[in-house]
């Protein structure tokens, strides 16, 4: 079938040679009952394929079923995905079906599967190998005959290596894999979910359709879109709602990227690692590699207050290139100001040292995070946690571990 064809029916937008590959890959798949992973960032808009998968399976008139793993309290995933007898624990008042059983001859979509428990993991492999499943509180081995899809934002080759995913599951579901290429992979689809964001927005809204500039456009195109195509439409919603003005600038683009700040260049637009699974994770190693900065500096400190002035003088030029050597912005900076330290009394040096020792708490951090996120979103949980490219029952168990308000 034509690729642009689906891209109609299922208003995917963008013609990049990695999600036309996807597509293709779903259409071939699709007829047969092979178990299908699909991998991409929050954001990326997964959620499609499994639809695609199943509206062209020999199961398109079975039911389609979609879970949210991470959605679900870890004590009812298991009930909620395979049923309970009654009495089976408290609070089950009757039996009650789960979504194998609801989803029997069609369709099962697990969306981030690598949030299951290990207990609900080894579950769902008999499910897989067997179509064989038990309800919770019951002996009684029922059947299913079901199709799975699944999805995951997450790096499941290093959770294999953490010991949080099950690598006979993880070969199973990955069957057959597709993925998904974030925004920032497929940049010249930028400016057309753009203006098909806006003219929806319009029409919904009853309003003109707005148009960016071109520098504004260009902004657009080289921004990193950490939440991607969900990240996209969401700021062209607020900017149609907000701004009266219909001819949009860089400067009114600006206002609504949420990381863009000159004073963090560090932290803007950089090109992402890809051994990386999240944004957290990179923030981490921007922190640690901060940290190790500062030791390296403490050291140079310690030996700088080790030396007396008549050393300081002698040597003053060698620790000023050994400083440059480091390559370390921040160490360039103090090496410019040795010939101040060599003049220093005491209360001064106690003073840098103080400075150089302050922490980087990573949980600090992440508390911080976590906060700004909740704020700019008025505590909506889903919505901040999409933000911070974690699952909400992840963030739920954060906030109950930091005991944030």
């Amino acid at each position: 079938m034509d690729i642009q064809i689906i891209k109609q029916r299922f208003e995917i937008i963008g013609n990049s040679p990695a999600l036309n590959r996807a597509i293709e890959v779903a259409l071939r798949v699709a007829p047969t009952d092979l178990s299908v992973l699909i991998t991409g960032e929050s954001g990326v808009g997964k959620e499609v394929f499994p639809q695609i998968i199943h509206k062209f399976s020999a199961r398109k008139h079975g039911p389609y079923i979609a879970v949210n793993c991470g959605a679900i309290p870890e004590g009812t995933i298991d009930s909620e995905l395979f049923g309970h007898q009654k009495g089976s624990f408290t609070g089950a008042h009757e039996s009650r079906s789960g979504y194998f059983e609801e989803a029997n001859n069609g369709t099962i979509f697990l969306d981030e599967v690598s949030e299951l428990p290990m207990a609900t993991q080894v579950r769902l492999l008999r499910v897989l190998e067997s179509g064989e499943y038990m309800k919770v509180g019951s002996s009684r081995v029922l059947k299913t005959n079901v199709r799975i899809v699944a999805a995951t934002n997450e790096d499941i080759i290093k959770l294999l290596g953490q010991g949080k995913f099950r690598e006979d599951l993880y070969y199973r579901l990955n069957t057959v894999p597709i993925y998904i290429p974030p925004l920032r992979e497929r940049r010249d689809d930028i400016p057309v979910l753009f203006r098909k964001f806006s003219l929806d927005f319009a029409e919904r809204y009853r309003m003109p359709e707005i148009v960016l500039d071109e520098e504004a456009r260009q902004m657009l195109i080289h921004y990193d879109w950490p939440g991607n195509v969900r990240q996209l439409k969401n700021i062209t919603e607020q900017i149609s709602i907000i701004e009266q003005t219909r001819e949009i600038n860089a400067g009114i683009i600006k206002k609504y990227l949420p990381d863009y700040n000159e004073n963090l260049p560090a932290l803007i637009n950089t090109p992402r690692d890809r051994s990386f699974s999240s944004e957290r994770e990179i923030l981490y190693k921007i922190l640690f590699d901060m940290k190790n900065d500062m030791n390296d500096l403490k050291k140079l400190v310690h030996e700088i207050i080790q030396k007396s002035p008549h050393d300081l003088q002698l040597e003053n030029n060698s620790l000023m290139e050994k400083l440059y050597d480091t390559g370390s912005p921040i160490q360039e900076k103090i090496g410019q100001q040795l010939p101040d330290l060599k003049r220093s009394d005491s209360h001064h040096i106690e003073d840098t040292e103080e400075i150089i020792e302050e922490s980087l708490s990573l949980q600090d951090k992440e508390i911080e995070l976590i906060r700004k996120a909740l704020d700019k979103y008025g505590g909506k949980r889903k919505m901040a946690a999409d933000e911070l490219g974690i699952s909400e029952r992840t963030l739920y168990r954060k906030i109950k571990q930091y005991h944030i308000d």
